[in-house]
């Protein structure tokens, strides 16, 4: 049975925006290891950061609010207390109502990502979350600044 190849990781390079997290002494499972679901906090804190950064949302009070319908996360080396995380943001599609990001973990100053994966935000009323409504505009141009090629 022939090996299966695994994609090269990501490198910084890849990606548009960065921010910085310091990894906490509780973010370590039993394993030694800073667990699954702190990577998914700081791909939520990325792109959220992202949004307030550019103005396109204010958390309480924006009439179109993105939802979470989709995530993804492909870890490929640890980390662990006491690393210093960056999460590389990217934006691979735009649609009429959902944005797909792409983001990367990278430890202290490697250039390999560590981990990879994506999340995919529908845009809704925050009236109702019910329908999608379309991406408005001043959000549509700051996505567009993430596009890679």
């Amino acid at each position: 049975m022939p090996a299966v190849m695994r994609p090269a990781p990501a490198t910084r390079a890849d990606y548009r925006r960065f921010y910085g997290f310091d990894t906490r002494w509780h973010d370590n499972d039993a394993y030694g290891h800073v667990n699954n679901v702190v990577y998914y906090a700081f791909f939520d804190t990325a792109v959220a950061r992202f949004l307030i950064e550019e103005n396109v949302l204010e958390v309480a009070s924006s009439p179109v609010v993105g939802l979470v319908v989709e995530t993804q996360c492909r870890y490929l080396a640890p980390l662990a207390f006491p690393d210093r995380v960056t999460c590389g943001l990217r934006c691979a599609r735009i649609g009429t109502s959902s944005v797909r990001y792409e983001l990367a973990i990278f430890r202290n100053d490697e250039d390999d990502a560590c981990a990879e994966g994506h999340f995919v935000h529908v845009y809704v009323e925050r009236a109702n979350q019910t329908r999608a409504t379309p991406i408005p505009e001043r959000l549509r141009v700051a996505l567009a600044t993430l596009v890679i090629g």
